[in-house]
């Protein structure tokens, strides 16, 4: 009878510890994780899909139970959706900062494409948001291949003609751009 009352019952409490301990660490991870996420976001910009997959690999890397990274996997949309609302992550200008460093940096509008793809913007957005650089910028994919072969020391007249041609076309530019560079 009594006895009995009094071991449900310290049963009852140490479960409830326990529970009340284990979503204690689970708000301690959902923590680290999106403190985590801002101070990677306050060093680089990024699109939600790649924010996403470095926060995984920072899941996997944690020190818990299989189950535990398997809860912090699922909210991890709910955390980018924070972060976005607060306007801290935005595909759109992770693209539109992206295409104007890529074309400064000497990059074809193929590798800038591809580029985007791979860090998760639809192709859609990509296509709209390159069309508008375009209009602002009329000549940019040929001052790219010109910044391009500047840095691969292209132009010198040396070099085999087929080879300059090749080294170009391989980092996306079109025939009648390599052309235009080459002479």
């Amino acid at each position: 009878g009594y006895k009995a009352k009094i071991i449900v019952c310290m049963h009852i409490i140490s479960f409830l510890l326990i529970y009340i301990f284990y979503l204690y660490i689970n708000l301690v991870n959902e923590q680290k994780i999106l403190k985590y996420a801002v101070d990677y976001l306050s060093k680089y910009d990024s699109s939600k899909k790649n924010l996403s997959n470095v926060l995984k690999r920072k899941i996997f890397k944690l020190n818990i139970t299989g189950i535990e990274k398997k809860r912090l996997i699922d909210i991890l949309d709910n955390i980018i959706f924070k972060l976005e609302k607060n306007n801290l992550i935005d595909d759109e200008r992770f693209a539109k900062l992206k295409i104007s460093s890529l074309s400064r940096a000497g990059k074809s509008k193929n590798f800038i494409i591809n580029y985007l793809k791979m860090k998760g913007i639809n192709k859609l957005e990509i296509q709209e948001i390159i069309g508008d650089f375009e209009k602002n910028n009329n000549d940019w994919e040929l001052r790219s291949a010109e910044i391009f072969a500047r840095k691969k020391k292209l132009l010198d007249k040396n070099e085999n003609y087929e080879k300059r041609l090749a080294k170009l076309a391989r980092a996306g530019f079109s025939y009648d751009i390599c052309k235009k560079i080459l002479g």
